[in-house]
């Protein structure tokens, strides 16, 4: 079988992890392909996503790399045996792959943490908000590839109906923020209230007046994986989504996000913050 073309996130991440393990065990891919019965190609293939494994081997693999982490193990066969392909799929060729990514990851996600400063949380916005940034943001983008992007957007939002814990902090700033003018913006605020009364979902907010907030500028979000081993912290930056999956990074992601909910108000005041925001309106 060739190798994949454009291997997705989760793909990559399976085989950086087997990366990990190799080199923690002070192997070089050289003697594990002729350990496994195969070339050098072949690992290198698997470890950057291009090349699927089976169980049986990833399972030899790990045995040989002195991995006795069994969650660790059974977390990475599930992902080497995923075969149906995700409602994100249907999207492929229309938006970003790394949105298409970040669906995916999110489907998996454990829980989800999400930082937001001058956005609505993209699960969160309602779909007269995402169309009013889409034609702020991309005004020349053509109206069915917008319809198809707004789809994918409003898709995503399904990850709330599965349980999955999804804990939010905006800063005021995005509150504040007009899209699509007064009556859009009080439904968009009305909607996060109707969101809160999931059990799975919490929302805080940091307000202008708090102290001991610094002004962290970019937004966060730190997705669970089903063992911290595999927890992703994603950016957005200006050519597009960035995954970061690296142990010391991932320690300060989840550091930076520990500061920023001190500085944030309590559930309870900070849904009577965004009612009084949405009355003033």
């Amino acid at each position: 079988m060739p190798p994949r073309v454009i291997p997705t996130a989760r793909q990559v991440r399976l085989g950086a992890e087997l990366r990990r393990l190799r080199e923690a065990a002070g192997l070089v891919s050289r003697d594990v392909a002729a350990w496994l019965g195969t070339n050098q190609a072949q690992i290198s293939n698997i470890e950057s996503g291009k090349h699927g494994i089976s169980e049986e081997r990833l399972r030899r693999l790990a045995e040989h790399y002195s991995c006795d982490d069994a969650q660790v193990i059974d977390a990475l066969v599930d992902m080497a045996n995923e075969r149906d392909k995700g409602w994100w799929e249907e999207f492929r060729g229309v938006v970003p792959l790394q949105a298409l990514d970040l669906a995916e990851l999110e489907h998996h996600a454990s829980y989800v943490r999400t930082f937001e400063v001058v956005h609505i949380p993209g699960i969160l916005q309602t779909e007269d908000h995402v169309r009013s940034a889409s034609v702020f943001a991309q005004p020349h983008l053509p109206e069915d590839d917008r319809e198809a992007r707004i789809a994918f957007r409003i898709r995503r939002q399904q990850v709330l109906k599965t349980g999955t814990l999804y804990d939010v902090i905006i800063h005021e700033a995005a509150l504040r923020m007009r899209v699509g003018g007064p009556k859009v913006t009080r439904a968009q605020l009305e909607h996060l209230l109707q969101a809160s009364e999931q059990a799975n979902v919490t929302i805080c907010v940091i307000p202008f007046v708090a102290d001991g907030f610094a002004g962290a500028g970019f937004p966060l979000q730190y997705v669970g994986g089903v063992v911290p081993r595999l927890d992703t912290a994603q950016i957005d930056t200006t050519h597009g989504a960035e995954f970061i999956d690296a142990p010391a990074q991932l320690n300060r992601y989840r550091a930076r996000l520990e500061r920023v909910e001190g500085a944030a108000l309590p559930p309870e005041a900070s849904l009577d913050f965004i009612r009084r925001i949405a009355q003033q309106l």
